[in-house]
């Protein structure tokens, strides 16, 4: 499929819940769906696997969470791992995108919509994945899951 007509998920890695979110390149547009359920960043497999089925997409992308001076955090370590894993698993081209402060803006839009700032019980990880998911639609910028972590650095270091 072209690259003007893909099906993509998006996910927003955490180590209870994962953050996912389904978009197209056509509208460049996501939509938040249900957080995975995980448990120390390990997905729960069979939701995942029935969450592929379902929505067939031609590829994948995770948030990248890098340091805000664009170092390479332990979350983002497990993040780049979870997508290679994902890619692995499902055999899909797998990217993984800059979502620095994408939480951040998840809780605001959540708050400014009327949300709860109990954010245990309303989680905002599938507003974060529709955010970096449509960042990643608007960028020119693709980067693969296996990139080496020293290019990562590279990438969040203009």
């Amino acid at each position: 499929m072209s690259d003007n007509n893909q099906q993509v998920l998006g996910f927003d890695f955490g180590t209870t819940r994962i953050g996912v979110a389904v978009g197209q390149s056509v509208t460049g547009t996501a939509a938040p769906l249900a957080p995975l359920r995980a448990q120390d960043g390990k997905p729960d497999w069979p939701t995942l696997d029935a969450l592929i089925a379902e929505w067939q997409p031609d590829a994948l992308v995770v948030g990248l969470p890098l340091n805000m001076d664009g170092s390479i955090s332990e979350m983002a370590r497990r993040a780049r791992k979870f997508a290679n894993r994902l890619q692995d698993r499902y055999q899909r081209p797998c990217y993984l995108i800059d979502e620095r402060l994408t939480t951040a803006e998840a809780k605001r839009l959540h708050l400014e919509a009327g949300g709860s700032t109990d954010f245990k019980t309303e989680s905002v990880d599938g507003i974060a994945a529709r955010l970096l998911l449509e960042d990643w639609f608007a960028s020119p910028d693709r980067i693969p899951s296996h990139t080496r972590l020293e290019e990562l650095y590279a990438i969040g270091n203009p």
